[in-house]
C-alpha cells in the first residue's frame, strides 16, 4: 500500500498526517476514510474546485489530468503545475506527499 503524507494545514490537520492508502482510491477518498474532511462541494464529480490539492512528490505515478479536470483547475485559487482535483487523482503504488491549500474559491463551507 502506498504511503500519503500530507504536509500541515492550519485548519485540517495542524500537526500533518501520514497514512496508507488502497490504490486504485481517489486522494479525495483515501483522505476522507481517514477523517481528513477536505471540502468536495460537488461530491466527487469533478464539477468545481473545492477539493484542490498540489501533489508535491509522486505527481509522476498518477494519470493525467483529463481536459475537465484542467479546466476546471484554471479556477482554482493557487495553482501551480502540481495541481489537481482529489476527486478525479487515483492513488496508484506510489507514496504521495500532498499540500491542501490554504483556501478554496468555495464561498460557503458544507461540513461533509
Amino acid at each position: 500500500m502506498p504511503k500519503v503524507t500530507v504536509k500541515p494545514h492550519e485548519e485540517l490537520c495542524p500537526e500533518g498526517l501520514v497514512f496508507e492508502a488502497n490504490s486504485g482510491t481517489s486522494i479525495c477518498d483515501a483522505l476522507l476514510s481517514v477523517h481528513l474532511h477536505i471540502e468536495h462541494a460537488c461530491e466527487k464529480s469533478c464539477a468545481c474546485t473545492t477539493c484542490h490539492v498540489h501533489i508535491r512528490e509522486g505527481i509522476e505515478s498518477l494519470d493525467e489530468a483529463t481536459d475537465l479536470e484542467e479546466d476546471f483547475l484554471d479556477k482554482a485559487w493557487g495553482v501551480d503545475p502540481d495541481s489537481r482535483l482529489s476527486c478525479q487523482a487515483i492513488v496508484e503504488d506510489e507514496d504521495l506527499v500532498i499540500e491542501i491549500p490554504r483556501y478554496t474559491i468555495n464561498m460557503v463551507s458544507e461540513n461533509h
